[in-house]
């Protein structure tokens, strides 16, 4: 059969790509695709794929019995978990669910491959949001973990639980520093989703001379290192087949505002915007008709804000061999082109 690699959250984008880019690379390899069993099914990201290298398994990171259950009878070589509570905002009003799947879905991961495939090779998705509230700009892999949410600390709990098994029991188990990453398989309540598909949105209503509403968003003036995430899952399957387990950060190495990411969304779109006003007064208008374009909502900023997350990627890249292939712009381009399509 090859190499087994086992992956869950397939139905993220994440996941759904890992799948797309071991079924090119990997010719010899059978992947098999864990996803939770629900009354509407979402399996809009892996739709397309139709391999035989490829098959679903029922995976639950709240069941231990399941976890315990696929492990122990699939054994495989690999096994990469994307599956996650993993939107930071909601994670403030469902701070136990975030932790029940985010660290002790991991603990129960861990502790039935020490158990039933010790000589796997386990990646955890790691986040920039373990960081929080960051004492140093840029952060690397040395950075002290200070998160500022539920959903950041559980990604630092279970990277100390990543460590505790590495270091305890011998095994290959990893947990990478992903910076924000997205793509057009991203969630449409992740800000980047959000505006290109609003963008996409707003752009058919002036297609069409209709009325509309503007796009609401929190804090505009927030700072991340934005990368595409097929680029990021080639920087997973090199820290897993690397020759010592070892932990890197994965990053653009550079910095925009929201701001610039609605600013560039709308410019595909061949719409022309500037911001007027301040504070929870700012507003993004189109300069020839002064229409609303971008509102400001205090409903949508956090409890805790983290402000600025700036990865450097200098280890990855010089052992590893891995660089970022997509910009900024050609992000922003390819998920609101692709919203504009689809609207």
């Amino acid at each position: 059969m090859g190499k087994k690699v086992f992956i869950t959250g397939i139905s993220g984008q994440d996941g759904s790509y890992m799948i797309d880019y071991l079924l090119e690379k990997e010719k010899d390899i059978q992947i098999f695709g864990g996803i939770r069993r629900l009354s509407v099914e979402n399996h809009d990201n892996f739709a397309h794929v139709d391999d035989p290298r490829f098959q679903t398994v029922d995976f639950d990171l709240t069941d231990p019995y399941i976890i315990q259950k696929g492990i122990q009878e699939i054994q495989p070589d690999y096994f990469i978990n994307f599956a996650a509570s993993s939107f930071v905002g909601s994670s403030w009003d469902n701070p136990v669910l975030t932790m029940e799947v985010n660290t002790m879905g991991v603990l129960h991961i861990l502790e039935s491959l020490r158990k039933f495939s010790p000589k796997t090779r386990f990646y955890n998705a790691g986040s920039s949001e373990e960081w929080g509230n960051v004492v140093s700009v840029p952060q690397d892999e040395n950075h002290p973990l200070r998160p500022r949410s539920p959903y950041g600390a559980s990604k630092a709990s279970a990277r100390h639980l990543v460590k505790v098994y590495r270091e305890s029991y011998g095994m290959y188990a990893i947990q990478g520093f992903l910076l924000n990453h997205e793509s057009e398989r991203r969630g449409s309540h992740f800000v980047t989703r959000k505006i290109t598909k609003n963008v996409a949105r707003i752009s058919k209503a002036y297609g069409q001379a209709k009325p509309f509403e503007s796009l609401k968003l929190g804090n505009v003036n927030s700072q991340r290192d934005w990368s595409h995430a097929l680029d990021f899952v080639d920087g997973i399957w090199k820290m897993l087949n690397h020759n010592i387990p070892k932990e890197y950060v994965l990053s653009s190495n550079e910095t925009h505002t929201i701001k610039e990411f609605v600013e560039k969304s709308f410019a595909v779109s061949k719409i022309e915007g500037r911001w007027k006003g301040w504070g929870l007064g700012e507003k993004y208008v189109e300069i020839h008709d002064g229409n609303v374009l971008v509102e400001i909502d205090p409903k949508f900023y956090r409890p805790a804000e983290v402000d600025l997350l700036l990865g450097d990627s200098t280890k990855a890249r010089e052992e590893l061999g891995w660089e970022p292939k997509v910009s900024f712009d050609e992000l922003v381009k390819r998920m609101s082109i692709h919203d504009i399509l689809n609207t």
